[in-house]
């Protein structure tokens, strides 16, 4: 992509206190809140709601996997929410991304719709039972990039690692939204295949997500400014 790519910080966190002191720590800045599955669990729509009302754009990464109707009413909730992005598994099919897309639109809502293809916590020799050996990642998540932009996704979710590979598949390049991401020098904690701010800008990334890098640094605030000038400098070197 072409573009600056923007920055969403993982709002990991299990209760919606928690999320609100986090989001005060950080301070004003256009970087999407990013409300998984821990931070949803405990407080529902009042965190997209409660974020909402303070200025953040959410990221809804619920992953939704389940029959096309079930996913078109629960995108047609997270649009009357107002959430950004939502989250939906690729591997659920092009009819279930449809639906979700078909959701949003139903009601009228904005909230794009964006596909995760292969979790950034497996590699090739994790994947479960029953994945082809020697397993082409590169292959199954550009046919699920694919796949989920006919069905309507604004793009996928992968890691910065497959980036360069999917877009050869593909021939083309596409929204890719960046989990995974870490400041130079950071702990890749429990994901395997993650890349630095400087290698997914480098590569193309659209959205980069950054989790405890930020939130668990002493200053957030501080983490934060440092991850945007770090971007900052790889556009800067990119051009």
């Amino acid at each position: 992509m072409t573009h600056a790519p923007e920055l969403a910080i993982a709002f990991d966190v299990g209760t919606l206190e928690a999320a609100l002191a986090l989001d005060a720590r950080l301070g004003p800045g256009p970087e999407l809140a990013k409300v998984g599955l821990e931070l949803f669990g405990a407080a529902g729509p009042a965190a997209v709601r409660s974020l909402a009302e303070r200025g953040r754009r959410v990221f809804l990464d619920l992953k939704l996997h389940d029959i096309p109707h079930t996913v078109r009413g629960a995108a047609a909730s997270v649009a009357r929410l107002g959430a950004d992005l939502l989250t939906v598994h690729a591997t659920g099919g092009g009819a279930m991304v449809a639906a979700a897309v078909d959701g949003i639109r139903e009601v009228g809502g904005s909230t794009r719709v964006v596909a995760v293809t292969v979790l950034t916590s497996l590699d090739p020799a994790a994947m479960p039972p029953g994945f082809a050996r020697p397993f082409d990642l590169h292959a199954v998540a550009a046919a699920l990039t694919d796949e989920a932009e006919r069905a309507g996704a604004l793009g996928v979710v992968c890691s910065a690692a497959d980036l360069d590979g999917v877009r050869a598949k593909l021939g083309r390049s596409f929204f890719a939204v960046m989990p995974g991401i870490r400041p130079a020098g950071a702990d890749a904690h429990d994901q395997k295949r993650v890349a630095t701010i400087e290698t997914a800008v480098r590569d193309g990334a659209s959205l980069l997500v950054l989790g405890r890098a930020i939130t668990a640094a002493p200053d957030p605030a501080a983490a934060l400014r440092a991850a945007r000038e770090e971007r900052d400098r790889a556009l800067a070197a990119r051009a």
